[in-house]
């Protein structure tokens, strides 16, 4: 491993012109695609406008001080901070290990500064970077300030509490100010920074797959694609495919940071030059090894909602959908384990097409809207009993067909929202576990999937036939098939199982058959009361199914209770008890 460079990729986060691309400028010591705003349009318009690439090397903590031994590289993914720009950012946050998070000292935690710290779910270690520190006065007022940054709630109720804050001044004077001012605090913030990076376990088996960024051509070289390596390792010579495009090239050359290399692998920050092909077809996307990619036209992922977005998330609802560098629209549908599994342990690794998953009308969580009193509503409110389940799952169909691995990150947001308005557009995070690669998948997977929607229906006895038999009604409505509900199960709330055995008459009233019998106590309760004593005491019988003929009710009212299962995608509308 002698001369090897350990690649980790840290996140440049934060609010527009809260100093990034100039904390960037400052830590780096070589530049590569798109750093420190060189693109015209980030000149003219003095934002960033793109992810910039720029690094620095220092000794592996753990490694001595020969030349040989292997040198940690970090590589800064510098993010555009503008609200406008956020499908770039979460583009940027899905290769990061670890997260800085760069806040303007003068203005505090903003809008973009606590969006995100959501962008970065897919890290586990933030390190807050309050810049421009030399614009407070020294003294007691400035160390004020910074303690109460330090002191800020903001990160309280995340993974990232506790995370170290340091401050700095990585352009002293602002962006006018002479090349001669000197940062203020970046040793120490490059000290704390390696001290705070893992690591991280990068294995070079598996299938290549890289994030590719930036496209663009080399007069008498080629066209480069640059980007970071997901899985796997290339070398010299390899085929790769351009998935999206069913291209597949051959690799010419390849450079890190401007160095000639001849493999990499995963986590690795690497530059392809490929031959024949035009840079303009593929701004940013995935290169993979050949037909090692699919392309899918609906997904099942493990979500979890994010808890800084106001309002449920509904079953047919329309999100932005992130896969890598690319956003869809896609519809969701919410589902749950059982009631009985809500406890059980998340998988993180499959989907099991053989369990069974109950249906919610939206996703399950703490501050779910009361119900409003729809069916599904009290479904979800019974199923839940004041707990949310340890796992929720969607199943996401696309507007346009997707190409990414298994079990990469989707994010989910609402990007149609009024960037001026003070409210996250990230609305939840998730793990794709099974992708729909059939355009047919509604026929030929669908119906493989066990959701079921949780049906309870309610009616009255209306009087005793014999020990055996009851007639009931309110159940179902006039024009329903009863048939349909023959040989169903039914409840008494005086405690008795019935099955349901004909309709009677054409009011939708049905005949239950008691296998057991009525207990003494029901058939007391079930005496009949006539509402009209009157006319009754005239002798009068009324014809069973004459409209408007008072008839003789039980004394107590006593209902009945039908519960049973539907399946989403049954095509035969089955329904079934357990």
């Amino acid at each position: 491993m002698a001369g090897r460079r350990v690649n980790v990729n840290v996140g440049v986060l934060g609010h527009i012109d809260s100093g990034k691309t100039a904390l960037a400028r400052a830590l780096s010591t070589t530049a590569s695609t798109a750093a420190f705003d060189k693109q015209p349009q980030s000149r003219e318009r003095g934002i960033t406008l793109d992810l910039g690439f720029s690094c620095f090397s220092v000794p592996l903590p753990a490694a001595g001080p020969e030349p040989a031994e292997p040198q940690l590289q970090v590589t800064l993914v510098d993010c555009p901070g503008h609200a406008s720009l956020i499908r770039t950012i979460i583009g940027g946050a899905q290769i990061i290990d670890l997260m800085m998070l760069v806040i303007d000292v003068t203005k505090g935690m903003q809008t973009q500064s606590a969006e995100c710290l959501v962008i970065g779910i897919a890290c586990q270690k933030l390190l807050v970077v309050l810049n421009k520190i030399d614009l407070l006065a020294e003294g007691r007022d400035r160390q004020q300030s910074i303690n109460d940054q330090e002191n800020a709630e903001t990160l309280e109720n995340t993974k990232f509490r506790g995370a170290p804050i340091i401050p700095v001044a990585a352009k002293p004077g602002g962006p006018e100010a002479p090349e001669t001012e000197v940062p203020q605090g970046i040793s120490e913030l490059i000290e704390l920074l390696t001290s705070q990076i893992s690591i991280p376990t990068r294995d070079p088996s598996g299938p290549f797959l890289m994030s590719v960024d930036h496209c663009f051509s080399i007069k008498g070289q080629g066209t480069v694609m640059t980007g970071t390596i997901l899985s796997g390792s290339i070398s010299l010579g390899d085929s790769v495919e351009i998935p999206a495009l069913k291209v597949v090239k051959k690799v010419k050359s390849m450079q890190m940071f401007h160095m000639p290399v001849t493999s990499a692998m995963q986590g690795d920050r690497l530059g392809i030059c490929v031959t024949q092909f035009d840079p303009k077809l593929l701004e940013r996307g995935l290169v993979c090894a050949p037909e090692s990619l699919h392309t899918i036209h609906a997904a099942l992922i493990s979500l979890e909602k994010i808890p800084y977005f106001r309002g449920p998330l509904q079953t047919k609802a329309k999100f932005h959908i992130t896969v890598g560098h690319e956003t869809v629209m896609g519809r969701l549908m919410f589902f749950s384990p059982a009631p009985d599994h809500f406890d059980h342990k998340p998988v993180l690794d499959s989907f099991d097409f053989s369990r069974e998953y109950l249906f919610q009308e939206q996703f399950l969580c703490k501050d779910s809207a009361p119900a409003d009193g729809g069916e599904a509503d009290q479904q979800a409110d019974q199923a839940t009993k004041g707990h949310c389940p340890q796992q929720q799952w969607a199943l996401v169909e696309f507007e346009k067909p997707v190409t990414c691995p298994r079990l990469c990150l989707m994010i989910g947001s609402r990007l149609d929202t009024d960037i001026h308005s003070n409210t996250c557009r990230l609305a939840f995070h998730g793990t794709l576990l099974h992708g729909l690669e059939d355009k047919n998948y509604s026929e030929s997977v669908l119906p493989r999937l066990q959701v079921y929607k949780l049906k309870h229906r309610h009616g009255l006895v209306e009087r005793v036939i014999d020990d055996y038999s009851v007639i009931g009604r309110s159940l179902f409505k006039k024009e329903t098939n009863i048939q349909l509900f023959v040989g169903l199960k039914v409840h008494l709330s005086t405690g008795e199982l019935g099955v349901i055995d004909s309709a009677f008459g054409q009011s939708g009233k049905f005949k239950v058959h008691i296998p057991g019998s009525l207990s003494p106590e029901s058939k007391k309760i079930l005496a009949p009361v006539l509402k009209n004593p009157a006319r009754a005491g005239r002798g009068e019988v009324p014809r069973e199914e004459e409209e408007g003929v008072e008839r003789p009710e039980p004394s107590q009212p006593v209902t009945l209770s039908l519960t049973f299962k539907r399946y989403v995608f049954d095509t035969h509308k089955r329904m079934v008890q357990s």
